[in-house]
């Protein structure tokens, strides 16, 4: 099922769009086999976070790419600034393409003005792609969840909090390597996360969701 996202941007990122129209989506139709399941559950609207496992470089952009062109604007993967603005060109790439939300997690600061970038991304609307482990992981292998989420969707009431997980993508584009191998990978959405009252709880609830998500894929590829 096709998602029904018709938000009309509020500003035209034209670069963001022509990487993904010219180069991103091509590249997933002809090398990468994605099954996708539950389309129609990704949120249209902002404030939204998407939330997901992480194993690759490909993650952020798959995920981003399963939106329409008109809607991509105000989608937003939040990542590491010591890295992927650790250089001039990296920096234009990340701020003008794929028009990141910057996380300072190198310097000594408290949750809050960590976050800070995040809190005025959902301020202004936005839907943000979220990794909650922090850090790619070794192919398929799944690492902790941090807290930051829960503080996000604690200071956003009204903000959906949408669990997706991911299997393949670690072993088509793996951590540390350069060249894509075409590898068949599914992505399957959930639920909204439910709410909690203490990180503990709600963290607990985020990896019930991806238990249960991990396990559809499990059970779909047993019975193909």
């Amino acid at each position: 099922m096709s998602t029904t996202c018709t938000t009309k941007p509020k500003k035209t990122k034209w670069l963001k769009l022509l990487f993904f129209a010219l180069l991103i989506k091509p590249i997933i139709t002809i090398l990468i086999g994605l099954r996708i399941y539950n389309r129609e559950l990704l949120p249209c609207f902002g404030p939204a976070i998407v939330v997901a496992n992480h194993n690759s470089h490909l993650d952020a952009v798959v995920l981003m790419s399963l939106y329409p062109l008109k809607t991509l604007s105000m989608v937003r993967p939040v990542a590491a600034a010591d890295y992927f603005f650790r250089n001039r060109f990296l920096s234009w790439f990340s701020k003008n393409i794929l028009d990141l939300v910057p996380i300072e997690r190198n310097t000594l600061t408290n949750k809050e003005d960590l976050l800070q970038p995040c809190h005025q991304a959902l301020a202004d609307n936005q839907i943000l792609i979220l990794f909650p482990e922090g850090t790619r992981g070794e192919p398929e292998q799944r690492q902790p969840l941090k807290k930051g989420i829960f503080y996000l969707s604690q200071a956003h009431a009204e903000c959906t909090v949408t669990p997706v997980f991911i299997y393949g993508l670690g072993k088509t584009l793996p951590k540390g390597e350069k060249v894509i191998v075409p590898f068949f990978s599914d992505i399957v959405i959930g639920q909204p996360v439910p709410s909690a009252p203490n990180a503990t709880d709600y963290i607990a609830n985020l990896q019930l969701s991806f238990d249960q998500l991990a396990q559809k894929i499990k059970t779909d590829r047993y019975i193909i």
